[in-house]
């Protein structure tokens, strides 16, 4: 019987291992470009795809040739990943239907969902997602269900509840089943290869694996770049062996008739570690998918991996290093001067190792012709008109003007509104990416929904960040998650900056939309107004209705199970608003008891009520009588 196990496992290694050579194989030109980005984005700009299938620098023709990096690339990533990191990763769930148990529930999943990415560090996975995504053209994110984290459930604390853990994955990692299959969901399989140290794997899955040399990538200077009499070292991408390591090779494979449940199978060197269904429920309608999250910088028509914008930019980063590189070699000729010499006239090797320098006394041949200067010319103005067109074109086909490149306006152009036209036009070009990057992050939250509604069958206690900032601790389980619906609660960030937010709030303000009848603005106005404008509740001072509200909130959660005493100072009018909104919902009328504590507890509030508008109405006739 083991005899046959092993067989079987020898077999599926087998297969596992060579679909992923095929794979990987089909997918090497498209890699051997990401590289190329890689060191045109670092400033190797002499990089270039050799014949056999590799990136390798390119020789310098004549020892005298200029070879300097103008590297223009870089700044255009920049600003690129500066936009988008405005961004945010703020998202919120709507309720399946208006009852406010859905109600409830939408905003338990909103709340679930920032928690889990802020304790995830989702803002610097996204900058580093954009990083990828802006230099290869793709990212990926990967949303597991991590049994190492969460609360202990033993006093070792080697149980524990689990919890939702987020990773970007490099899209060198990711290779598909069909490259011509631009929807991850609609891929057949999909193999996640990443380099593991053979402890790492001992550890993960109790297999002792035989390590080897694994080549990956790294840094390492250059000596490509530099001009006539010096030499420059620009860093480059190369590869490099890591040692004691193999490569743990997951392939996903959607349901099919033969496997309605789906398959994983993880290869570790040579070892199968796992063979099973797939094990998350995170697919529509709770079926099987992939736990990864595709990312692009721009989508790539009929192709699984996005293209990016250093590809396109390559070809002009090229042309303008020779036109500044030739214009400079121009210069150095007029500069230093070109010696015409009759042969046996001088010493030419003294000539040419100390040149002319002030003061030399130059000795030839007698009855020869004396060494002369040649007219070097000057530098001819097509250099310097295809300079300026070269630029143009680094503008046109990035997206990003001289404004937000180089923080400075163009030269020609003098008026505001085309200043904010420019400005205007380089986040029209931009959305598109800002776009996948927003899809990306609701299908993230979709993911973290999906997992807590498999696995947190029991009740489980989750710190939120409720409103106002304030800490809340949040008692839920698989059932209070009844929507996926993740939408984003907030216009384009790209294109509504918080000036643009300011400038339409003063020019309302000037209109007297916030104020009444006798020009008054109320103190809850003021509040909201200070926080659209970015100032937050002045003071950190909370907006006293708000307040309010949110205690009459946490008395409806308490009245569920006992009863809740009004309190003289509560502002008695929003907290009987509020416990009736309860009254009159599914929740009460489900639950009798429920019900009675909730209208006891009104009745109480309107007692309070009741003696303090007595004592006010009994305070203004006294007044009158004064």
């Amino acid at each position: 019987m083991n005899r046959e196990i092993s067989e079987k496992e020898e077999k599926t290694v087998a297969e596992v291992l060579a679909d992923f050579e095929e794979r990987r194989e089909a997918r090497r030109a498209v890699e051997l470009g990401w590289r190329l980005n890689m060191n045109f984005v670092i400033g190797n700009q002499y990089a270039e795809i050799t014949p056999g299938g590799d990136v390798e620098e390119s020789e310098r023709r004549y020892f005298w040739q200029c070879r300097e990096v103008y590297n223009h690339i870089a700044p255009i990533v920049e600003t690129r990943l500066a936009k988008l990191s405005r961004v945010k990763a703020k998202v919120s769930v709507r309720p399946a239907t208006p009852d406010d148990d859905d109600t409830a529930a939408a905003e338990t999943a909103g709340k679930l969902i920032a928690a889990v990415t802020a304790e995830n560090g989702f803002s610097a996975l996204i900058g580093l997602a954009n990083s990828w995504s802006e230099v290869t053209g793709s990212a990926f994110y990967k949303v597991v269900w991590d049994t190492e984290k969460g609360m202990a459930l033993d006093a070792d604390g080697k149980v524990r509840e689990g919890d939702v853990r987020i990773t970007v994955c490099p899209p060198f990692e990711i290779f598909p089943a069909n490259l011509a299959v631009a929807d991850l969901d609609g891929q057949p399989s999909i193999i996640h290869a990443r380099v593991m140290e053979t402890a790492e794997v001992k550890r993960v899955w109790g297999v002792d694996v035989e390590g080897e040399e694994i080549n990956v990538f790294s840094f390492e200077n250059a000596d490509v770049a530099g001009g006539f009499g010096y030499r420059a070292t620009v860093p480059g991408m190369v590869s490099e062996k890591k040692k004691d390591s193999v490569i743990v090779i997951e392939r996903y494979e959607k349901p099919s008739p033969d496997y309605p449940d789906g398959r994983l199978l993880i290869v570790a060197g040579d070892r199968l570690v796992h063979s099973g269904a797939l094990p998350y429920l995170n697919g529509e309608n709770g079926t099987r998918g992939y736990p990864f999250v595709r990312q692009t910088c721009m989508d790539n028509l009929a192709n699984f991996f996005g293209t990016s914008v250093v590809e396109r930019i390559i070809p002009v980063q090229r042309a303008f290093n020779a036109v500044k590189n030739r214009k400079h070699e121009f210069m150095n000729r007029i500069a230093m001067g070109i010696l015409a010499v009759e042969d046996g006239s001088v010493d030419t090797d003294a000539l040419e190792e100390e040149g002319l320098p002030p003061g030399k006394i130059l000795v030839y041949r007698q009855g020869s012709t004396p060494p002369v200067m040649m007219n070097p010319g000057g530098v001819p103005s097509e250099y310097g008109a295809e300079e300026e067109k070269l630029l143009s074109e680094f503008v046109m086909i990035s997206g990003v003007s001289e404004v937000t490149t180089y923080s400075q306006v163009p030269s020609n152009v003098s008026s505001g509104t085309a200043i904010s036209l420019l400005l205007e036009q380089d986040d029209t070009r931009i959305s598109l990416t800002a776009e996948s990057l927003r899809e990306a992050v609701k299908r993230i939250g979709k993911h973290i929904i999906r997992l807590y509604k498999q696995y947190a069958a029991a009740e489980r206690i989750k710190r939120v960040t409720g409103e106002g900032g304030e800490v809340e601790m949040v008692a839920f389980s698989a059932g209070d998650l009844r929507s996926e619906d993740v939408v984003f609660d907030t216009v384009n960030e790209i294109e509504d900056t918080l000036s643009a937010r300011r400038a339409m709030v003063y020019d309302l303000l000037k209109l007297g939309l916030f104020t009444d009848e006798n020009g008054a603005m109320s103190a809850r106005t003021k509040t909201k107004l200070l926080d659209v404008l970015g100032f937050g509740n002045w003071e950190q001072s909370r907006d006293i209705e708000d307040a309010h509200i949110d205690k009459a909130t946490r008395e409806n959660l308490e009245l569920k199970t006992g009863d809740a005493v009004p309190n003289v100072l509560d502002d008695h009018a929003l907290h009987i608003a509020e416990h009736t909104k309860l009254l009159v919902s599914s929740r009460c009328d489900r639950n009798a008891a429920f019900k009675a504590r909730v209208e006891e507890h009104i009745r109480k509030h309107r007692e309070f009520q009741g003696l303090a508008d007595g004592v006010r109405n009994l305070e203004e006739k006294l007044g009158g009588v004064q």
